[in-house]
């Protein structure tokens, strides 16, 4: 049997499973039996052939990348050509783009990668069409715009998310705050400071038995838990990626139904082909990509506003700033002046390297 017959054969279980007390137990271990399954799939065991596939190794370029992902013929490659001037086959005919095509777009002078990705197609987790080589890119990047046809998007937004979920990446979701720390003896000891009301305790060891895990303390702090949030922070390979629905051809519909596009959460209502609301697309773009712009001040000069160094909230020191230059910098500052959002005075603020920045700071570095 394949993994792929596995996988499901265990769905079909869990649908068929009644959840109450005496059940939560056997469910708890086919969750954790799928996840493993799942797994097999995003990194097959067995030699040779590892590589991502031709056409799927991008160089990275720009300071961070956004991945077009989608079903075949949505208009990812036209927004994409319009965007970046970059050349993606524009076609009515599903499968145009075969390979990972990049891009740069220069939003508020920060380069960005745009990497337009092959479309998906239902399965793509299992294996199907290019799938798992289009998500395993998807995994690499700092955004996710999932494109979607108006006139069908609840339908393949469900779809996307879950071949997306399937190979580990998480969408607009932090990760569970749940701590599970192995020990040498003692069994399993369970504390929780939130009320546990999707998950009861013998889930919770159902899932760690499944793991092999006997000797555990898990702390719980995730409101809602459920056992595929625990799955998720044993199994430790998931990503947490922010995504925007981007909503395309909006010129075939009436203004009644853009109302109701807009009460989708995350999304982004364009038409590529006609050129609307892409201005908001790249607002939207780069608020959730947390981006900081830093301008240099050299000593008796105006600040340089033409280049900013591009640093990503929470990493954002002025000895991240220095890096991002040069490593020596650092070595070498005596002390930085930063006047903008993050310095106490308009005046300027003397600051040492452990001082967070803001967007649209200038700093100025002394040297020792």
């Amino acid at each position: 049997m394949t993994t792929v017959q596995k996988i499901k054969e265990i769905e079909d279980e869990m649908a068929k499973t009644q959840k109450n007390k005496a059940t939560s137990y056997h469910l708890g271990q086919l969750k954790a039996k799928l996840a493993k399954l799942r797994r097999e799939l995003i990194s097959p065991s067995g030699g040779g052939g590892g590589g991502p596939g031709i056409g799927f190794d991008v160089a990275r370029t720009g300071v961070a990348s956004v991945g077009f992902v989608g079903f075949p013929s949505v208009g990812k490659s036209t927004l994409m050509s319009k965007l970046t001037g970059t050349h993606s086959e524009v076609s009515e005919i599903d499968f145009t783009t075969l390979t990972t095509v990049p891009g740069t777009l220069k939003v508020h002078g920060a380069p960005i990668q745009i990497l337009d990705l092959p479309g998906i197609i239902e399965g793509a987790n299992d294996g199907r069409g290019r799938g798992r080589q289009v998500i395993a890119v998807a995994r690499t990047c700092n955004l996710i715009f999932i494109v979607l046809d108006v006139l069908k998007p609840l339908g393949d937004k469900k779809i996307i998310e879950s071949e997306l979920e399937g190979f580990g990446i998480r969408l607009n979701k932090k990760p569970p705050a749940i701590l599970v720390r192995k020990k040498d003896k003692g069994g399993i000891a369970i504390t929780n400071t939130v009320p546990l009301t999707n998950i009861d305790q013998e889930e919770i060891k159902a899932v760690l038995s499944e793991y092999k895990l006997s000797n555990v303390d898990v702390t719980i702090r995730q409101p809602n838990m459920t056992a595929d949030d625990l799955v998720d922070v044993i199994e430790g390979n998931r990503v947490y990626i922010p995504a925007l629905y981007v909503l395309n051809k909006i010129d075939a519909i009436s203004i009644e139904e853009l109302d109701l596009l807009y009460k989708i959460p995350h999304s982004v209502p364009i038409s590529s082909r006609e050129w609307l609301n892409i201005d908001e697309l790249l607002e939207k773009m780069w608020d959730a990509l947390e981006l900081v712009r830093v301008y240099t001040k050299p000593r008796g000069q105006s600040p340089d506003y033409s280049a900013p160094v591009v640093l990503r909230r929470g990493r954002c020191s002025v000895e991240d700033f220095c890096n991002a230059i040069h490593k020596e910098i650092a070595k070498q500052m005596k002390y930085a002046v930063v006047w903008g959002a993050s310095a106490k005075h308009s005046r300027g603020q003397k600051v040492g390297l452990d001082h967070i920045l803001e967007d649209e700071d200038v700093v100025h570095i002394a040297k020792k």
